[in-house]
């Protein structure tokens, strides 16, 4: 092979892992794109650090958030949901587009995100509670299997209407859980705002082998 051929084969290298480089490059950035439109529109991925939803969610539980869960129709009794704590359980601060991005890219969720389970809706009344000892929701004592083995529904005694636009939410391992119990004397009177409502958990999907549906 001459030197001109052994040249122009050197020239088709370059050009070749030259394409090849750019096509890696643009899947990378169309994966990444994609990510971040699936995360902040349509599912989410949150990591659960906490006790407070046990026997439910345990800590080390990576739980599966559908974004779209609630149209129209907002959250009923009973939805395990994510939400913004900022404003109830956290100094309000306004959401920005930058908090969606980093929301989008950080794999388990967003340290201002709390996950609980609702128990009262706009116009309920919640109380602890009835005279055998259960939570009541509008007068009826509710069945409550969720709740961790050995707590009662609540230790601490309360009666609230809940406004519309608003949500009632407690853990399930009442007894360590931070929830609307807490806000109690706050500002809010410890009532979640609708659209805080990031989502409805619908899946455990880690660990691999624990993986199931969320009721």
């Amino acid at each position: 092979m001459n030197r001109i051929a052994r040249a122009e084969r050197a020239v088709t290298k370059r050009r070749t892992w030259s394409w090849v480089w750019r096509f890696v490059i643009a899947a990378i950035i169309l994966g990444f794109l994609a990510t971040i439109t699936i995360r902040a529109t349509l599912l989410d991925v949150y990591h659960i650090k906490s006790v407070s939803m046990q026997p439910t969610l345990n800590p080390g539980e990576s739980i599966l958030v559908d974004l779209r869960a609630y149209g129209e129709q907002g959250p009923e009794r009973g939805d395990i949901v994510v939400f913004d704590g900022r404003g109830s359980f956290l100094p309000y601060q306004r959401a920005s587009f930058a908090d969606t991005i980093s929301r989008a890219l950080h794999w388990s969720g967003s340290n201002s995100s709390y996950v609980k389970r609702i128990i009262g809706v706009g116009g309920d009344t919640v109380e602890c509670c009835s005279p055998d000892g259960r939570l009541m929701v509008n007068g009826h004592p509710i069945a409550e299997e969720y709740v961790m083995h050995g707590n009662a529904p609540s230790e601490q005694k309360f009666s609230v209407q809940v406004p519309e636009g608003r949500i009632w939410v407690m853990g399930d391992h009442r007894e360590k859980s931070e929830d609307s119990r807490s806000l109690l004397g706050a500002s809010g009177g410890g009532m979640i705002p609708v659209d805080r409502v990031l989502g409805e958990v619908t899946e455990v999907i880690w660990p691999l082998k624990k993986r199931h549906p969320v009721e």
